[in-house]
């Protein structure tokens, strides 16, 4: 049931957000001459694939974890993307096509050993990845891997459609960096 509302709502965003797209690929280009950051990340499975989302770095920043990257690579226009969570909306088309969720766990890169092998050891590679989750609302990123691949398990145990739409609501309602688990 999931995946279907997945397929859904991606595809409603998708038609919808066209316009809103197009103009910020029109100013990527202007901020960073490549508008979009593909990267390899880890699915479900373990497997890799490649996300999609709009570059808010400078294009020659290193393919690390984003809280080891220095704050003077993100550019002016890309502070803006990341707080309003518009560097996301290319994610829908992962979304469509079936290699994230919209809410799941966050895909980690490959080179983050230490998570990838909490989750490894929590069963979270056992679901599709996604844009956001209970640890993005409750602010905890990356920086602590063994916290957030229990808190991700824990998600995944406690996945509901309720929770599937309290989590993407509570996305949009602004929670998310400096917000404490209740």
């Amino acid at each position: 049931m999931i995946r279907l509302f997945d397929i859904l709502l991606a595809f409603l965003g998708l038609g919808f957000g066209i316009p809103i797209f197009l103009v910020l690929t029109i100013l990527l280009f202007f901020d960073t001459r490549r508008p979009f950051l593909l990267q390899t990340r880890l699915g479900r499975g373990g497997n890799k694939f490649t996300l999609i989302k709009f570059r808010t770095m400078l294009p020659d920043t290193e393919d690390i974890a984003t809280h080891l990257v220095s704050p003077a690579a993100v550019t002016y226009f890309g502070r803006f993307l990341r707080r309003s969570k518009l560097d996301e909306l290319p994610q829908l088309w992962n979304v469509l096509v079936g290699d994230m969720s919209l809410v799941g766990p966050r895909p980690g890169l490959p080179n983050q050993i230490e998570l990838t092998e909490a989750r490894e050891a929590l069963g979270v590679f056992n679901v599709r990845p996604g844009i956001t989750g209970l640890a993005q609302i409750c602010g905890i990123d990356m920086s602590t891997p063994r916290l957030l691949a229990q808190i991700d398990a824990r998600m995944i145990a406690e996945m509901s459609i309720y929770n599937y739409f309290k989590y993407i609501t509570l996305t949009f309602a602004g929670r998310g960096a400096g917000d404490r688990i209740k």
